[in-house]
């Protein structure tokens, strides 16, 4: 093997195994962290994830690789929620993902002889609300405005404005069209949260 071949296959391992270090590093160590803008630092210059203006990632979340992930402006993702990034996720402005949220872009396929491996990108748009413990599966478009209410499995997008839930999750209703709030999380001292 030529040694410029050696020495590609030198730096894509020494980038993977700093890559899993710096995952486990923001998982278990920097989700913890108390103070908010530390936090928001790290995802955005150290994790590469493109984050709005004023959009919230609370402590104890859960990341699957560096990159991959767009967050919007005045976006809220809650304590404990779990983003498996492997594919990409784009989330829009103004979203609500509460406690325990779980977004997946990669499984196995169940028919596979081989227990092969697929997936596909998650988008979350606009005035999105995903209550607590929510499953999405990869694939899943939740429409601007949507609700998944607690505990909803969402295996197939998600119409505009729709109030969905259970699992998997049914049409129940919809929601009204006019929306016009601003998220902020104010945590009672401003840099926690």
């Amino acid at each position: 093997m030529p040694w410029r071949d050696r020495l590609a296959s030198f730096r894509k391992r020494t980038t993977h195994r700093r890559d899993l270090f710096l995952v486990f590093l923001t998982n278990h160590v920097v989700a913890r962290v108390l103070f908010s803008a530390w936090r928001l630092w790290w995802y955005r210059h150290i994790m590469g994830f493109d984050i709005g203006p004023g959009a919230s990632l609370l402590r104890d979340i859960r990341v699957s690789r560096r990159g991959n992930m767009r967050v919007g402006a005045h976006t809220v993702i809650n304590n404990g929620c779990r983003l498996d990034n492997r594919f990409p996720i784009v989330i829009g402005k103004n979203v609500s993902l509460t406690y325990g949220t779980l977004v997946l872009t990669k499984g196995h396929d169940i028919d596979s002889p081989v227990f092969a491996t697929k997936g596909a990108g998650v988008t979350i748009e606009d005035y999105a609300w995903i209550c607590a413990n929510a499953i999405i599966l990869p694939g899943v478009r939740v429409g601007r405005g949507g609700v998944v209410l607690p505990g909803g499995v969402v295996v197939k997008d998600v119409e505009p404005f729709h109030v969905v839930g259970g699992n998997p999750v049914k049409f129940i209703r919809e929601r009204s069209r006019d929306l016009r709030y601003q998220l902020r999380w104010d945590p009672w001292v401003p840099f926690f949260g």
